[in-house]
């Protein structure tokens, strides 16, 4: 009787899942060894992956060279030599092309000019982690999305449950949410994507649904049926949102409605297959970029 008790007082504890849904595959095939490495470099655990302006793909990982910059083509185009980083998170381009790392370990959102000069850093002295209310401190922070008038919002994270909002001067404005599995609520806010009409997509990771707001954190509504957000995209061009299912070892694309579009890949170790898709990008002929914790790789899918 006893057991059946605590069972039943686990299980109301936790979120409600919905039967997760999945749609038509995606026509994408993958291009085999993209990422051209010199002779003797290998990738670490591959944690982010973004597009800049040029169509260059910047790749963050926790090898040796955390920070290494290709064309569309993989070749190589520069490696930062020096990167002040404890552990390699999330990475985005602004629309200036300057470079946004996010750094978990020391709870930290470092800016970057593209010849990888510092030029602002977010984050307690001496990468101590801030509480749910501080104002520019993080608790292990995971990756960001900017606006269009340069406002950025900070997915804060894997111990916070907040997003944080600055003005482009990096000045705090207001964050939301707090540990829970209500609306508003996050359980590893892990990824966020902003599209044309300004509502906020927020990868609530662990409670495995996505969460819509306005810039000013008014809850607009949820997905809890499309799989476990890892890493959000919003593609302008298709006006949808591409996912990595990390839990699934899928990337859905998504209509702004909730609806799947369509699913590409499943688990595995060979080129087209996935282990842990942690974040995604997509660059403007539509193919897609993977970066992968397990397989140590970030891999090209391009439309067939």
């Amino acid at each position: 009787m006893r057991k059946q008790i605590l069972v039943m007082l686990i299980a109301s504890t936790l979120p409600i899942l919905a039967e997760l849904k999945s749609g038509p595959p995606l026509d994408f095939t993958v291009v085999p060894d993209w990422a051209q490495l010199p002779k003797g470099w290998n990738f670490g655990e591959c944690s982010g992956v973004t597009v800049d302006k040029n169509d260059n793909i910047w790749v963050f990982n926790r090898g040796a060279h955390p920070v290494i910059v290709f064309d569309r083509s993989g070749k190589i185009l520069k490696a930062w030599s020096e990167v002040p980083v404890t552990t390699a998170h999330g990475i985005r381009a602004d629309a200036e092309g300057n470079i946004w790392t996010v750094d978990v370990a020391a709870h930290r959102v470092m800016k970057f000019n593209p010849a990888g000069h510092l030029l602002m850093m977010i984050g307690q002295v001496g990468g101590a982690a801030g509480d749910n209310n501080t104002k520019d401190g993080f608790n292990r922070p995971a990756n960001l999305t900017f606006a269009p008038n340069g406002d950025f919002f900070v997915a804060d994270g894997y111990v916070n449950s907040r997003v944080v909002k600055f003005n482009k001067d990096g000045e705090y404005l207001t964050h939301w949410g707090k540990k829970g599995t209500g609306d508003g609520e996050f359980d590893l806010v892990h990824d966020v994507a902003l599209d044309s009409e300004g509502r906020l997509y927020v990868a609530d990771r662990t409670n495995q649904r996505v969460q819509i707001f306005d810039m000013n954190g008014k809850f607009l509504g949820k997905w809890t049926d499309v799989g476990a957000p890892w890493g959000l995209y919003y593609f302008k061009p298709q006006n949808a949102l591409y996912m990595c299912d990390g839990v699934n070892n899928r990337i859905v694309k998504l209509s702004l409605d909730g609806k799947i579009l369509g699913v590409l890949s499943s688990y595995g170790k060979i080129p087209g297959k996935l282990d842990f898709p942690h974040t995604i990008a997509v660059d403007s002929t539509g193919a897609i970029y993977v970066a992968e914790i397990k397989n140590w790789r970030v891999q090209k899918f391009v439309p067939k």
